[in-house]
């Protein structure tokens, strides 16, 4: 199966309608980071076709599990973005989110910058600095993807969701022993099972809010 036909397919499992267009972007960033990847070393994946599950794909399974009112005009963080994953994606998907990409390694930042000119995103920003440096309370909602740890996360990003915003965790397996001593303050208020077509992991989103 050719690239186009896995992204559709996996598109169809996560029942997300995206348009030809949408999908031609999608496609055209995997170029672009596989292109990049030969000299910058931007992620250890080589194949496009595993870029199309493993980060796609992955990026994208958050949408079925979100409310629309999380998603819709609201302003997006995506910390830790590294090659833009999964801040790219997401814009691309939902091109009415205005979506932050923060990274600290300039050679990623630049490539983050890149993709935003080629894929013509208006819709993205990128930062390229510390996360601590950036003031707070800017964004509704502020994810990453494979962060550290939910204390980490909490201490470095815990500043930038608006008073009602919150902090979205992709992880892999469910980590109860980092969701039982979360900093004061702050909750788990949802952990929900992710399904990531062609990848046969455990994925989790964890939700965290001030209380």
């Amino acid at each position: 199966m050719n690239l186009a036909g896995r992204l559709q397919e996996g598109l169809a499992a996560l029942g997300l309608d995206l348009s030809g267009s949408a999908q031609s972007r999608l496609l055209a960033y995997v170029a672009l980071l596989k292109k990049w990847n030969s000299t910058y070393n931007l992620t250890a994946i080589r194949d496009e076709k595993d870029m199309v599950t493993q980060h796609l794909l992955d990026s994208l399974s958050v949408l079925p599990v979100l409310p629309e009112s999380a998603l819709a005009g609201r302003r997006w963080a995506d910390v830790g973005s590294g090659a833009g994953l999964p801040g790219i994606p997401l814009a691309i998907a939902r091109p009415d989110l205005d979506t932050t990409l923060i990274e600290a390694v300039e050679k990623k930042s630049a490539f983050q910058r890149q993709a935003k000119i080629e894929l013509g995103l208006s819709n993205v920003t990128v930062h390229g600095g510390r996360v601590e440096d950036l003031p707070g309370g800017q964004f509704d909602a502020v994810i990453s993807r494979a962060f550290a740890d939910l204390t980490d996360f909490i201490r470095l990003a815990g500043h930038l969701p608006a008073p009602n915003g919150r902090l979205y965790a992709m992880k892999g397996l469910a980590p109860e022993d980092e969701m039982n001593r979360l900093p004061s303050g702050w909750a788990v208020l949802e952990c929900t099972r992710l399904t990531v077509p062609g990848l046969d992991v455990q994925r989790h989103l964890i939700v965290l809010e001030r209380v």
